[in-house]
């Protein structure tokens, strides 16, 4: 089969394809065809620092070889003896193995039948690879972290990203009264998701506007605190700040706690305590049509460096999908 290997970290160049030997499958497991896969920030800091390798996949390399990915949407074209959810011919979707090594960037792949969910029919492969890790990682951080609740005022900046426009569909779910902070160029997508008020992050400070809220979904990427301090400011006293792509100083949490009693924490998709309730809860949503994925490029297998390329640059709107 072919599939996208890295044999040495570095740029997105070294993204290569290659013929591999097609998965085995253990007898708790399945293998799945692969229609389509997603791209997150994520895969490119594993692709680029070794470092980052080790800690999600909790070893180090072995193999001449890695298949990153762990988006994945297809078809079963085989199950192991001891599956039961499934049936060859079924479409799937899922987050696979994370933390661990996914392997999802090929045309076959083979993933624990507990990292499964059957697609709806309402929405195409390339949604359902997209709806994996971000809204996942929305629904952990709004719903574990964040306690959110009907009536809770939520700021979500960074709205028109790959996890930023799932978590402003994910707030409205539960009845909460969301800000969207974006560009402008972006307005009326944004606000059509669901968003009560929105914020050109270009032209005004959201945290001179809003002062009162809840919760703050800050999933802006920054090298520093500088981004969560300003969010800080936009929260009432006794709020969350959700910091999705920084890892806050134990300094910045304890001052935000004395300062304003504010609860800072780093939403980390792997601390999960119910993965199986929230997969459930979230495939009900994408049913019913209540969270939709909004795909802005699909690349061709060849170009999955592309794809990399583009999440590097901080400002994809909603997601990147790849087509074996």
């Amino acid at each position: 089969m072919k599939a996208i290997v890295l044999k040495e970290f570095g740029p997105a160049g070294n993204l290569q394809v290659a013929e591999v030997p097609t998965p085995k499958i253990a007898e708790n497991e399945v293998l799945i065809q692969v229609k389509a896969f997603g791209i997150n920030p994520l895969d490119a800091h594993v692709r680029a620092i070794p470092d980052w390798w080790k800690l999600v996949s909790g070893s180090e390399v072995t193999e001449p070889y890695m298949i990153l990915g762990w988006d994945v949407a297809g078809v079963v074209t085989k199950i192991g003896e001891n599956v039961t959810k499934f049936k060859e011919g079924d479409a799937v979707y899922g987050l696979i193995r994370f933390l661990g090594a996914g392997n999802g960037y090929a045309e076959y792949v083979s993933a624990p039948e507990t990292d499964l969910s059957l697609k709806p029919d309402n929405i195409s492969f390339e949604e359902a690879a997209a709806a994996t890790m971000a809204v996942q990682t929305a629904w952990v951080s709004l719903v574990h972290y964040g306690k959110i609740k009907k009536g809770d005022k939520v700021v979500i900046t960074g709205a028109s990203g790959g996890v930023g426009h799932y978590a402003v569909q994910i707030a409205k779910s539960f009845g909460a009264y969301v800000v969207a902070v974006s560009s402008a160029e972006n307005r009326d997508w944004v606000l059509s998701l669901g968003a009560d008020e929105y914020i050109d992050y270009k032209t005004q400070n959201f945290e001179e506007i809003v002062k009162d809220a809840d919760l703050v979904h800050d999933a802006v990427w920054s090298e520093d605190e500088t981004h969560l301090a300003r969010s800080l400011n936009a929260l009432k006293p006794g709020g969350t700040l959700l910091s999705l792509m920084v890892f806050p100083s134990v300094d910045f949490i304890e001052a935000a706690k004395e300062k304003k009693n504010i609860t800072v924490v780093r939403a980390n998709l792997s601390d999960t305590p119910d993965k199986q309730e929230d997969i459930e809860a979230i495939n009900a949503l994408l049913s019913a049509g209540k969270i939709k994925s909004h795909v802005s490029q699909v690349f061709p297998m060849e170009e999955t460096y592309k794809a990399h390329l583009q999440i590097e640059t901080h400002s994809t709107v909603g997601k990147l999908v790849v087509v074996p």
